[in-house]
């Protein structure tokens, strides 16, 4: 039955003739692989057999898509934007005064960067549904990054020059990617270490919270988990129990509101009106009460008006032009990765296509204009954005509708928040952020895959345990590491054959696959290149001493005649990798051995897998 098996296996494989594929010039290789690694989507082939007026149409609309929609704008989708305009600008005054504490800019920066950035997005952006303005992730990481250097109480100025100019390198570094093409740079930020790092984040910005919500005045400057545990217990001193009573209130408040909204997505204006509504009643309270004269700390008094210009406060050289650089990189990863991801998830939900190389260039320069008004790091924020889908946004006029209401809070009514206390603040963030925390996400990861899962413990530990910006390179770090593993340590597996069929399966995976006594047969799941060259040959050779190792011990196998690689897995294979086969060839050759190389026709042929 075995010897019949074999004539069976080798009766099957049918012998088809590789056809060359047609002749390319180098020079017609290098541009399809150019065009393959930059512009995968062909956005000119819109342009293809247009006449020269209609290409100068597509481009603008390409270029601004404004002008695509704008023309078939109705009344109606007007209605639906204008509601859902107001309905974020009720969430986004709250959040962009509380971000910009996040940050340790003044107030009045967070509402500055909730009206001009969305104008220019409006225009530029291909979203229908992402509300922009401050994220709590970039303000916290933005706000940590300068305090090392510069002290935001001591220097004020100094720390929004600073500001100011990393909001502009973050513009610059994000609209280079989308005009040079290079978004999937970002892609090296996996799901594992997004998930880990904001987390973490969300972790040290509620403790940071503390500060607003027990009343300390003097706090720790550092971000880790040990020094702000630590300032806190030290300083119980200064604990206000009238603020502790307030901020108490008011988070229950809000939480209980949340989860009003999530059980209940068609009541989504609960959650979406509840930071604002707290601000008003605690404004009410504590100038009725004259809280501020019983330990409660407040805003004080805003500026009113428009967006001063800030150009001139920026700064292109001297000592702190490293750290804007840096600080203007790292906030601009993580801004653009939240903003894309947004964006991209409520495009799948309307059935829209979402261009991410015209969405870096349009948050890009969005922050660019932002950094020369007044304005910090901004992009598409998942709360604001997910209120605004359930709202029934159109499309991005909600931004348009959206800023204009700030503008009005701006020229208006500044000062009724005057008396708004800094622990409603402290609480609408720690509301904010605490939905961050994704532990049904962290779950299925450890049942997927360990080595992810370490990557996001990773993050999440070394963000609370040492630094915002620290944790982010070490996920970072072994994130790449895995993906130089799988590269250089390709997977290789033992094949047998299920009985009764032509179909070979990994014999670790499935019991009922049996070896072929004579036969080794072996699949290569990856390309191979001068990275695994070597670590294959030395891995084959290993499955051969093996093999021959067990035919020792079994002496109903017979001995090992023939090597099948099936190679039906590798996408790519290089010199590196021809020279591999050649010198393998030759090896087996002096132990009497012959190597069969099979591919994709003996595969079909068969009718056998691999293993994915």
């Amino acid at each position: 039955m075995e010897e019949n098996r074999v004539i069976d296996i080798t009766g099957a494989m049918e012998v088809h003739k590789v056809v060359p594929p047609p002749h390319r010039s180098t020079l017609q290789k290098l541009n399809n692989r150019l065009k393959e690694t930059f512009f995968p989507d062909d956005p000119l082939r819109q342009f293809k057999g247009q006449p020269l007026k209609q290409k100068l149409i597509l481009g603008a609309q390409y270029v601004f898509p404004i002008l695509e929609w704008g023309p078939n704008y109705s009344f109606n989708l007007f209605k639906s934007d204008v509601v859902s305009g107001l309905t974020i600008a009720s969430l986004a005054i709250p959040q962009g005064i509380s971000y910009a504490k996040l940050a340790n800019l003044p107030p009045i920066v967070g509402l500055y960067s909730s009206f001009v950035p969305p104008l220019v997005y409006a225009v530029l952006g291909s979203s229908r549904d992402l509300a922009v303005g401050p994220v709590s992730i970039a303000s916290l990481v933005l706000g940590s990054m300068l305090r090392e250097v510069v002290s935001p109480t001591k220097d004020p100025i100094l720390f929004l020059q600073l500001a100011f100019s990393s909001t502009f390198f973050a513009g610059l570094f994000q609209a280079s990617l989308g005009f040079l093409r290079l978004g999937f740079i970002i892609d090296f930020l996996s799901k594992a270490t997004l998930i880990g790092f904001m987390a973490g984040a969300a972790v040290i910005v509620s403790l940071q919270q503390l500060k607003s919500l027990l009343g300390i005045t003097n706090f720790t400057k550092q971000m880790a988990i040990v020094p702000v545990l630590s300032s806190v217990f030290h300083r119980t001193n200064e604990w206000s129990w009238q603020t502790i009573l307030m901020g108490f209130c008011f988070l229950v408040f809000l939480l209980l509101t949340r989860h009003i909204s999530m059980r209940k997505p068609k009541l989504f204006w609960v959650s979406a009106g509840a930071p604002l509504l707290s601000v008003i009643i605690s404004t009410l309270l504590v100038f009725a009460m004259k809280g501020q004269k019983h330990g409660i700390s407040i805003i004080g008094k805003l500026q009113e008006g428009l967006n001063p210009p800030s150009w001139n406060m920026l700064h292109f050289s001297g000592t702190y032009l490293g750290l804007v650089i840096k600080t203007g990189i790292v906030t601009g990863i993580l801004s653009l990765t939240e903003g894309i991801a947004v964006g991209r998830t409520f495009a799948a939900l309307k059935n829209y296509q979402v261009d991410g190389n015209k969405e870096m260039i349009a948050i890009g320069l969005m922050n660019i204009v932002g950094s020369s008004t007044s304005c910090y790091v901004t992009t598409g924020a998942f709360s604001r954005s997910a209120v605004n889908h359930n709202a029934g946004s159109k499309t991005a006029v909600s931004n348009i509708v959206m800023a204009v209401t700030v503008m009005v809070t701006l020229l208006f009514l500044m000062l009724l928040f005057e008396y708004t206390p800094n622990v409603v603040l402290g609480a609408i963030i720690v509301t904010a952020v605490i939905g961050l925390i994704d532990i049904p996400a962290a779950f299925q990861i450890w049942k997927i895959d360990k080595f992810d899962f370490l990557v996001l413990l990773c993050a999440f530990l070394g963000v609370i345990f040492i630094s915002v910006q620290d944790g982010l390179a070490i996920a970072i770090g072994i994130s790449i590491l895995k993906v130089l593993l799988q590269i250089t340590r390709p997977k290789t597996v033992m094949l047998g054959n299920i009985p009764g069929t032509g179909i070979y399966r990994n014999l670790d995976h499935y019991k009922e696959a049996m070896s072929i006594p004579g036969f080794l047969i072996l699949s290569i799941e990856a390309p191979i290149n001068f990275a695994n060259a070597t670590y294959l040959k030395e891995r084959i050779s290993r499955w051969i001493e093996d093999y021959e190792a067990e035919g020792g011990k079994n002496k109903k196998q017979s001995g090992l005649k023939f090597v099948v690689l099936d190679l039906s897995g590798v996408s790519a294979i290089d010199t590196s990798g021809v020279s591999l086969f050649k010198d393998l060839s030759m090896a087996l050759e002096k132990k009497g051995l012959e190597a069969i190389c099979i591919g994709e026709s003996n595969r079909r042929s068969t009718g056998k897998t691999t293993e994915g």
